[in-house]
């Protein structure tokens, strides 16, 4: 799915939280991982399993929703900021199959103080937009 000219370091992800979409604590989490790209934005490659399932065969709105906003999450967090989902808009595009590769990629659109709003799209193995999301991220102070 990646691409072998693209080189993609491992996003820092240091807290082993047992968030649904990224945590490593967590069993039955996605476990979704990041990788920075050299413009800024954040790539996954994950292939999500059919317990993950709505229709046989295809991933649940919900998880498709949960993984745009881990990767618009994980792209605000790579441009310095701690951040929590404020509001997100979703437009499902196609059916996501479970069971295959997928790109996730998420990017900051732009920030003004304590906001900052992030894009993300899902991808198939073609490059084919399958989903993709538009979200409002309001910094909060780590604890």
């Amino acid at each position: 799915m990646t691409p072998p000219t693209e080189n993609l370091p491992p996003l820092a992800h240091t807290s082993q939280n047992r968030c649904f979409g990224c945590g490593p604590a967590n069993p039955v989490g996605l476990r979704l991982e990041f990788m920075l790209a050299a413009d800024g934005s954040v790539v996954s490659i994950p292939t999500v399993s059919d317990s993950y399932e709505g229709p046989k065969g295809y991933v649940h709105g919900g998880v498709i929703a949960t993984m745009l906003d881990e990767a618009m999450s994980k792209a605000v967090r790579a441009g310095g900021f701690t951040s929590m989902t404020r509001r997100m808009e979703v437009d499902y595009l196609r059916p996501v199959p479970s069971g295959t590769s997928l790109r996730l990629e998420g990017q900051l659109i732009r920030s003004e103080g304590r906001k900052h709003w992030s894009e993300a799209r899902i991808l198939d193995a073609n490059g084919v937009a399958l989903a993709r999301a538009t979200g409002l991220f309001i910094e909060v102070k780590p604890r």
